[in-house]
């Protein structure tokens, strides 16, 4: 559904993307993960036949977003990181006027409106202005309206962003309903970890670069064991210690030192009596995104 290829772009000297490459299937929910800067901007703008990319190609529900912009258009519904509702119409008014931009009128209108507040949870706030509305519903509001000409393909561009965290888990439950009833691919770019584990598919992108790609699972299972996160007064002292003495090489992070390593608990205890009071405190848990990130990147998502 969709095809990205040899993706590069530049603005001026500064390469915002470099040779991105991936494929997006049918009914997929696949996300964009990275931190701010790395890239996923660019690349939802490009894909959204806001911007023209410098080299490659990109084709979205068969249309290539550079020779054929209108014809995604039409098979697309895009959500904005900023929104754009008028706050000042009610959501049926809302969704009223982006109908008409999309050329829809009468009965056929109404219809799509009617089945857009129900998918999305919306009937019963029908009437209410948009200024009332809290954060999470109106981003329902905004991909009500994306919906509105049935488009194939819906991008979301930190959707999520602003949202507590339990608006946070509704939108993605949303999310994953028009996956299963309606069949829509949608593409989404984010940098909350816990929204990027529901995603089926993931890219990881980092200052322009994919670093690594696959399910939220295999993603995690490239660290092959346990984290052990260590808090020392000498990072570095203490890093250079343990792969001398464990024959692991720790990475070194915001002041802590970082151990991947099969059982993670003894591992806890032996660097304790290893290395006596050299330690303040230590941390264990399983793998995350996050951690999959810090290892290929040296880097932090956040």
């Amino acid at each position: 559904m969709i095809e990205v290829r040899n993706l590069t772009h530049r603005y001026g000297g500064r390469v915002a993307l470099s040779h991105v490459e991936f494929q997006v299937q049918r009914g997929e929910i696949f996300g964009l993960l990275g931190p701010n800067g790395g890239g996923k901007s660019t690349l939802f703008r490009i894909l959204s036949t806001m911007m023209i990319p410098t080299e490659g190609h990109a084709v979205v529900a068969g249309h290539d977003v550079e020779r054929e912009p209108a014809a995604v258009r039409r098979h697309v519904g895009v959500v904005f990181q900023t929104q754009s509702l008028d706050k000042a119409l009610t959501v049926q008014e809302n969704l009223r006027s982006q109908g008409h931009l999309h050329g829809l009128s009468g009965a056929v209108l109404r219809e799509r409106m009617e089945g857009a507040m129900e998918r999305l949870g919306l009937a019963d706030r029908r009437k209410d202005l948009v200024e009332t509305l809290s954060g999470g519903l109106r981003r329902r509001v905004e991909i009500a309206k994306a919906l509105l000409h049935r488009p194939q393909v819906l991008l979301m561009d930190e959707a999520s962003t602003g949202l507590d965290p339990a608006a946070r888990r509704e939108l993605s439950n949303h999310v994953q309903s028009l996956r299963e009833q309606e069949g829509v691919t949608i593409l989404l770019t984010t940098h909350i970890l816990e929204e990027a584990d529901r995603c089926d598919r993931l890219v990881l992108l980092h200052q322009g670069k994919i670093v690594a790609q696959g399910t939220p699972a295999e993603l995690r299972a490239r660290i092959g064991g346990d984290v052990v996160v260590l808090a020392t007064g000498d990072t570095a002292s203490l890093a250079g210690r343990i792969e001398r003495q464990f024959g692991v090489r720790p990475s070194v992070m915001d002041g802590q030192v970082r151990v991947e390593i099969p059982n993670g608990h003894r591992f806890i205890t032996e660097v304790v009596e290893a290395f006596p009071g050299a330690i303040e405190s230590v941390g264990l848990h399983k793998p995350t995104l996050e951690d999959v990130f810090v290892r290929e990147t040296g880097a932090s998502i956040e």
